[in-house]
């Protein structure tokens, strides 16, 4: 027996069974679990691992129209193709041909001669072959071996909504009278703006590997943010019931939304292949192909109206978003439901109308991405209340505070959520001071009088994010929690790790509540046949989630302990008087090894696993009046960005980014801190250079590869980069008081585009809004530069007041 302590590290805290002593796991800026795996190249992916002897690949046969009707397949062509080993279609799919989300509207592959193709792109057949490269080469032939009629194609949100083609029924917000306020208020407002999509450019492609199983059953490895979705619709596409099908994801390279629902086409057709051929089969597209067949951030094109007042206030507000759905509803359903629901981001709108129309297009199906929606919705009240400041000739900063929702008034969002966490006037004004922001503006104004060509941009944008599921259900989480005789602990749960850290944050929070250090605890793969009916890992509840279940599992086994250790050793003390804490377990002045009290409760028959289970409270929501409660809490946040832009060229600099961000009482600042970093990153890449472009006649996504597709690179990072957490713990009793990290703060690159913006007006000495859509491209920066210098000319020409 190992010697005990000598001392203990303080008084135990009264009252609860295996209190905890304050520890420095929870909270400390620890690496990521898997850093040194990442680094080395050693972190295995689904290709990476080792493959079953006999796997066949699979590859797709694509549709080459983007609207149309099939009038013959002629895949006696395919079958010939060197080791090609079978060609499926619709057919050979034993159950139900559906890969939908929500709505049963979208086919695994599309179907036979009379059946519908709905965008270029669209999986018709997939072809099995003895290797990688002739499964590709065989598919290649889709355009050669499809036959059909071709039709014209609708690619625009305007245009579907011209036709009031929608893959779901609108959706209409309300509070008041917009349209009377509107007319009332002193000074009004139109505009018209569109904001584009964005692949989610995740570095790990779509892959899916499916192992047959005993009795019919299949094991799939897959790359996937939802892999209980995976397993209901694999379990539908093969005609088994749940339990035979079983999913399972160690990391993903990069989710972003992108493997929340359209895994599914991959899983199923692995899946369906593998039972068919009774043989391992692993599909794994090309990077070209990723973009062909799967959906990406929705596009959003606008039409609002706004009444204000002389200080710009706004008195009256009515938006109508449409989206570029795609070819089916997918998600767009719930991310429409988010744009109207951060329509007023950290505003307070007393009377509004907000109109979302999910525009059904011959295109991929849009589907989730970073922010689901919350950031398109946003940056419609941004892009107005600039555009006020500018007719007001006043600071957009101080037009932007004259709105921010109140703390006792003012403070109920246009779907009857009471704000009672409201703390963006305190961390405003903590980054106004810390950005130095007025004596920037200053120094921004004296530098564009000074310089006809090159031109500053200056500006501070907050945000307001909601956290939970818009649906109340989908608010739970599972885990397991098994503590081995050695003293190691291993957990379970229902998230999925991207990247992201939710794995580290788990283990952090069971190490804090079981007093050991971080190593001791490792997380295991998501698992379908381990942890069942999980919601998907997004929506920024990952560790919200999956750590109070985590927390729930480890609190059970804590207190089983404690009550041995107190009949055991307490001498009389209470279970209560009991504290975990540096790999040690304290009764009174007596330190135990937790080893030898694990050892003594195995020993004891005490269980030393348990599971733990977790539902967010206080959630409701009506989906027909879009009213309800739907948020958990909120997370705050705010950023100023200073740029450089070019008047001649277009291109521009971002010189510096101040970021404060509300993260709680963060579980991990390093990683937090990370996740607003490239969250930050990957927003300005959204709306400043990530632009997506479909042929207008023929419906082909031409940029759809590295080469026409650009994202942000280490080189577009701001040499001059301050990023801070503004430390107020969360008033909703959340994990360890922490906030969420994973979607709010793609929102803070909004002041990006409207420093963008500022150095655009500034070419007109801010008399003219400048028409700058996003991405704010250097296409799209010269269009605007234009625009305003001919405004400037044409108002100074001879006869014109």
């Amino acid at each position: 027996m190992n010697k005990p302590a000598e001392l203990p590290p303080g008084p135990a805290p009264q009252g609860e069974i295996g209190a905890v002593a304050a520890d420095p796991v929870v909270g400390a800026a620890l690496p990521h679990e898997s850093a040194h795996l990442h680094v080395a190249g050693a972190a295995p992916y689904t290709d990476d691992l080792p493959e079953r002897a006999g796997t066949l690949h699979a590859a797709l046969g694509l549709s080459p129209v983007a609207h149309g009707v099939i009038e013959a397949l002629d895949l006696d062509r395919v079958r010939a193709m060197p080791g090609v080993v079978a060609v499926l279609t619709a057919a050979d799919i034993p159950g139900v041909n559906d890969c939908g989300s929500l709505v049963q509207d979208d086919p695994i592959l599309a179907g036979g001669p009379g059946a519908a193709l709905r965008y270029l792109g669209q999986p018709v057949f997939a072809v099995v072959a003895r290797t990688r490269e002739a499964a590709r080469r065989a598919a290649a032939l889709a355009p050669q071996v499809i036959r059909a009629q071709a039709l014209p194609p609708v690619l625009t949100p305007e245009q579907a909504h011209a036709a009031q083609q929608y893959v779901l029924p609108p959706m209409h917000l309300r509070r008041g009278d917009a349209a009377a306020a509107i007319a009332a208020a002193p000074h009004r407002l139109q505009a018209r703006f569109d904001v584009g999509g964005q692949e989610q450019f995740y570095l790990e492609g779509q892959i899916s590997y499916a192992l047959p199983a005993e009795n019919g059953g299949v094991h799939v490895l897959c790359s996937t943010q939802h892999p209980s979705e995976m397993q209901h619709l694999v379990a539908q596409a093969l005609g088994l019931a749940a339990h035979a099908v079983q999913v399972e994801c160690r990391r993903m390279g990069g989710g972003f939304g992108g493997k929340e629902s359209q895994s599914a086409l991959f899983a199923c057709v692995a899946a369906v292949a593998a039972a068919r051929l009774g043989c391992p089969v692993k599909l794994r597209v090309d990077r070209d192909d990723d973009f062909l067949i799967t959906g990406r951030r929705h596009c959003f094109h606008y039409q609002a109206e706004v009444g204000y007042d002389a200080q710009g206030r706004i008195l009256g507000a009515e938006a109508t978003l449409v989206s570029r759905a795609g070819h089916s509803a997918d998600l767009s359903g719930p991310v429409m439901t988010r744009a109207l629901c951060h329509f007023d981001n950290a505003y307070w709108l007393p009377d509004v109308a907000v109109h979302g129309y999910s525009g059904r297009t011959h295109t991929q199906s849009n589907t989730a991405f970073r922010g689901f929606g919350g950031p398109q919705g946003a940056i419609a009240i941004e892009m107005l209340i600039d555009s006020v400041a500018r007719a007001l000739g006043r600071d957009p900063l101080e037009v932007r505070r004259a709105n921010f929702y109140g703390t006792r008034t003012n403070n109920v969002t246009p779907y009857g959520q009471t704000v009672v966490d409201n703390v963006i006037h305190e961390l405003v004004d903590e980054l106004v001071q810390t950005s130095d922001y007025a004596a920037r503006r200053a120094a921004t104004a004296a530098f564009n009088a000074a310089s006809p060509v090159l031109k500053q941009g200056l500006a501070l944008t907050p945000l307001k994010f909601g956290i939970s599921f818009n649906v109340p259900h989908l608010n739970q989480a599972g885990a397991l929690v098994h503590v081995y005789t050695d003293g190691s602990v291993l957990v379970n749960h229902g998230g999925t790790e991207m990247g992201q850290g939710l794995n580290t944050k788990v283990a952090q929070v069971v190490a804090h509540e079981l007093g050991l250090p971080l190593h001791r605890v490792r997380c295991s793969a998501a698992d379908t046949h381990k942890v069942a009916n999980t919601s998907a890992t997004a929506a920024s509840t990952g560790s919200d989630l999956n750590g109070k279940a985590a927390q729930d599992a480890a609190r059970r086994i804590r207190q089983r302990l404690a009550e041995l250790v107190a009949q055991r050793w307490g001498e009389g003390r209470p279970a209560g008087e009991v504290r975990f804490a540096q790999g040690q377990v304290w009764i009174g002045a007596r330190a135990l090894p937790f080893v030898e009290v694990v050892e003594a409760a195995y020993e004891a028959r005490v269980q030393l696993w348990s599971d733990g289970f977790y539902a967010t409270p206080g959630l409701h929501w009506n989906r027909q009046t879009l009213q309800g409660n739907p948020f958990y809490y909120y997370a705050w946040g705010a950023a100023v960005s200073q740029v450089l832009l070019d008047t001649l060229t277009g291109e521009w600099k971002l010189l510096r980014a101040d970021v404060l961000h509300d993260a709680g009482r963060s579980l991990n600042p390093a990683i937090d801190i990370g996740q607003i970093e490239g969250a930050y990153i990957q927003g300005m890449g959204w709306l400043t250079m990530e632009e997506l472009v479909w042929h207008p006649q023929t419906g082909r996504l031409l940029t759809h590869a590295p080469s026409t597709y650009k994202i942000p690179t280490a080189n577009d990072c701001p040499a001059d980069f301050r990023v801070r957490l503004f430390g107020r713990d969360n008033v909703q009793d959340s994990i360890h008081r922490s906030k969420a990290v994973g979607e709010p703060p793609l929102l803070l690159p909004f002041s990006v585009f409207f420093a963008l913006r500022d150095a655009v007006s500034a070419v007109g000495g801010h008399r003219v809004d400048p028409p700058l859509q996003a991405p704010a491209t250097p296409e799209a920066l010269l269009r605007a530069i234009t625009a305003v210098q001919a405004s400037v000319q044409s108002a100074a020409a001879p006869g014109r007041a």
